[in-house]
């Protein structure tokens, strides 16, 4: 089969198209791919910067969509039955197997791109705003990078929940994939804590979904209201802050660590569980991810090099087969 492969921890730049042997379904569900979606810790992968460190050459890509070639019997899934699901590698190829607890069916009204975009983005956020966030109807929430993938799936559970969503983006450009998310207010990051300051009348923000990190870190802590909660998610913008403890007894603020992948390793029935609370909102069409590029697998170092130079807006996809 087809598949985009890390051989050399060179960068986006050297992710090459090769010919590799499809996988061992293993007790797993085997699903032929139709689209990949392209996720920040690709970018890390690339150059042996993640976290997990798996061996070269190796097959990326920790999410797809597509139709279930075959399941184990008890699994629940059926051969032709539509399907998102979360591998955690080898999903930027003609076939992926996953573990049946990170398969995922999908709505009828939900098309194949958007099931690409929904397992990582979506359930971190899920997991940021319900578990460690612990969100409330009528709250405000300030998302960072909120014309990337994750920054709009956040806008879009935020709201679904009942919350203000404000969108802090780098440019007016990004800001139409915000507002497409369904943002209450755009903000540009150059100056965001005075503007935040204002459209809140000076009480701040309940909630901070910061997946950017960098130099915007202590304005987000200064733009909490009384007991506001600042969800790291990552660090996209590069260099990882620091916070003086101090600035968190002001308010009595919080700095929240977000891992999804290091709670649901420890509780792997969380993930179906995170998908039983989604699904009403995907059949209701409350959540539809925004789409922006989409790359022919061919480019799949063009689509990881998007993502890197932080010019994405959207959910960066792969088209695997149409």
């Amino acid at each position: 089969m087809r598949a985009a492969q890390i051989a050399t921890l060179d960068g986006p730049s050297a992710i090459s198209v090769v010919d590799v042997p499809e996988p061992d379904a293993g007790g797993k569900v085997v699903v032929d791919v139709h689209v990949a979606g392209v996720t920040f810790p690709e970018v890390l992968l690339s150059r042996g910067e993640y976290q997990l460190k798996p061996p070269v050459p190796f097959v990326p890509g920790s999410e797809v969509a597509g139709v279930v070639r075959s399941a184990p019997e008890g699994s629940g899934f059926t051969a032709g039955q539509r399907v998102a699901a979360f591998p955690g590698f080898g999903g930027f190829a003609e076939v992926a197997a996953a573990d049946p607890g990170f398969v995922f069916p999908l709505p009828d009204g939900v098309s194949l791109e958007q099931g690409a975009a929904l397992p990582m983005n979506y359930l971190t956020i899920h997991f940021a705003l319900r578990r460690r966030g612990r969100l409330q109807e009528g709250e405000t929430v300030l998302v960072h990078g909120a014309a990337g993938g994750l920054g709009t799936a956040g806008i879009q559970l935020a709201s679904a929940y009942g919350a203000r969503v404000l969108a802090v983006v780098s440019s007016e450009a990004k800001g139409e994939a915000a507002r497409a998310a369904g943002a209450d207010e755009v903000v540009l990051a150059d100056g965001f804590r005075e503007r935040v300051k204002e459209l809140t009348g000076g009480r701040g923000v309940d909630v901070v979904a910061d997946p950017v990190g960098g130099d915007r870190f202590t304005d987000s802590v200064r733009s909490l209201a009384r007991e506001g909660r600042l969800l790291v998610l990552g660090f996209t913008g590069g260099e990882i802050p620091t916070v003086k403890v101090n600035r968190l007894l002001l308010n009595n603020v919080s700095v929240v660590g977000v891992g999804w992948g290091a709670f649901w390793s420890g509780e792997p029935g969380y993930v179906q569980e995170q998908w039983r609370d989604l699904l009403p909102l995907l059949e209701q069409g409350r959540l539809r991810p925004v789409i922006g590029s989409v790359h022919d697998l061919a480019d799949a170092a063009a689509a990881v090099t998007e993502l890197d130079e932080r010019r994405a807006t959207g959910k960066v996809l792969l088209r695997v087969r149409s």
